[in-house]
């Protein structure tokens, strides 16, 4: 490699050497014949590098500002965000508060003119308006209309049908849950009308840890439905897979920790002046409330002993007697059908067990359903389903039995034939004693024997379903009781 160095301009070594000879044989050994031009492309180059040197320095500064503007609006962004979320959830919380305080305003203002419409009727007739056997239970005034219209009258009381009436009807009844009825009808009202009869029985469950709510049984009556109310010993939101609730254990009921609350439930009730059903702890028979007594293999389930379950009716049954609440309310005992049970709870005398006595029950229910998984001899029929627990109530008492709550899922595609079955065995004549059902309108997911599913039980779950539904609910030989779905 030969090394060439090329004086620049202002070089003064170059501008003074004094051999010229040198100059003109670096000019040969470059080839070139003379040196201007390579001068010349050299400072053209030096001076087009140094603007593009130069700007690359301002653009990388414009890219460094960007970068931080950037990252500034993504972190503003961000708090934005975060503030955003919490203020929705703050505003979700909110919301939420104000509407259980709305319920409860509800309830009490319900309870209120319940007491003014008793007030003003006891005024007017000089008799109680909740005196049974009248053939009316007086209530409260409907809402709209009254004295804030400006019309100076007060709305009519609602009325029901008296409580002996009700304790045996003349024709079968026909019930139905829904999410939210009878706080809201819009589910309830939409399936009515696909089937074309309105039921006149509503089902709703209720907690321990809420107050009589007034407005169920008013908003019931105005529709004509008798408020049968499933009332559980616990708060109203607890899970069903939750079996222990140490502070609602039968042993602290029947020592009277909860009898401030009843008596005041019992009174809210009378100050209603309307009947309603109520089934108190249900399905005690099993091993999956906290109101059960063991769980089949002979330990105590939530603290409670063997023959607390009587005693804690009784003692509830007594407290409404002493207020008076007894001339309105229809008690419902409701086990569960006994197939599914563990053995002990099977066993001959363990039904018996749990029963409070004819004079502490109006009607007997049972919970029965169609539902996976299925045994190997389901025959998918009306009897295979209830007829053991209906011998063994009918081996208890002769009171009328309600089945209280009764389904049947979609599952495996054997609903339309066991809602036909249903229908085909209470036209007989041994099952002369069921006076209605109660049908659980919902498609629910749950536990049973282990296995998680998801039944259907909606009347309306599917066309065949449905029209079986029709067809043995308006048949004359079935006996219901009829009113065509507004």
């Amino acid at each position: 490699m030969v090394r060439v160095q090329i004086p620049l301009a202002g070089d003064r070594r170059s501008r003074h050497r004094p051999d010229g000879r040198a100059r003109r044989h670096l000019g040969l050994r470059l080839g070139l014949a003379d040196r201007r031009p390579l001068r010349k492309a050299v400072d053209q180059a030096a001076v087009s590098v140094t603007p593009f040197a130069a700007q690359n320095v301002e653009l990388k500064k414009n890219l460094d500002r960007a970068t931080e503007t950037i990252a500034s609006q993504k972190g503003k962004l961000t708090a934005m965000e975060k503030a955003s979320l919490a203020a929705q959830a703050s505003a979700a919380k909110q919301l939420a508060v104000a509407q259980q305080k709305a319920s409860a305003a509800e309830g009490k203002l319900a309870s209120v003119q319940a007491q003014l419409s008793a007030a003003q009727a006891k005024g007017s007739t000089g008799s109680s308006a909740s005196a049974a056997g009248s053939g009316t239970a007086g209530g409260t005034g409907t809402s709209g209309g009254g004295s804030g219209s400006g019309s100076g009258t007060v709305a009519a009381p609602i009325t029901a049908p008296a409580r002996a009436d009700l304790l045996n009807p003349s024709k079968r009844y026909f019930g139905m849950y829904t999410e939210q009825a009878p706080f809201n009808w819009a589910t309830f009202d939409a399936t009515s009308t696909k089937v074309g009869v309105s039921p006149n029985v509503v089902g709703y469950f209720s907690g321990w840890d809420e107050n009589f709510r007034a407005n169920a049984v008013t908003r019931a009556w105005q529709q004509g439905q008798l408020p049968m109310m499933t009332w559980e010993s616990r708060p109203i939101d607890a899970g069903n897979d939750q079996v222990d609730a140490p502070a609602y254990s039968l042993p602290n009921i029947i020592r009277g920790d909860f009898d401030s609350y009843l008596h005041q439930y019992a009174k809210d009730v009378v100050a209603t002046g309307l009947p309603l059903a109520i089934r108190l702890d249900h399905e005690m028979n099993g091993v999956w409330y906290p109101w059960a007594e063991t769980d089949g293999k002979g330990n105590s389930i939530n603290g409670n002993n063997v023959g607390d379950y009587v005693t804690m009716w009784r003692h509830v049954h007594d407290i409404f007697q002493a207020e008076g609440a007894n001339n309105l309310v229809m008690w419902v005992w409701a086990p569960n059908i006994v197939n599914n049970l563990p053995a002990t709870h099977k066993a001959p005398g363990f039904l018996e067990s749990l029963y409070p006595g004819d004079e502490y029950v109006d009607w007997v229910g049972l919970s029965g359903y169609l539902r996976p998984p299925y045994k190997a001899d389901n025959n998918f029929t009306f009897d295979y389903t209830f007829k053991a627990s209906l011998d063994k109530l009918r081996s208890i008492t002769k009171k009328p039995i309600m089945l209280a709550e009764t389904g049947a899922s979609e599952t495996e595609g054997h609903k339309a034939a066991w809602i036909n079955s249903f229908f085909d065995a209470l036209a007989k004549p041994e099952n002369s004693d069921v006076i209605g059902f109660a049908w659980f309108n919902l498609a629910v997911t749950s536990y049973v024997e282990g296995v998680r599913a998801t039944n259907d039980w909606r009347i309306d779950s599917r066309a065949d379903s449905l029209s079986a539904f029709i067809t043995g609910l308006t048949r004359p030989e079935d006996d219901f009781a009829l009113t065509p779905a507004p």
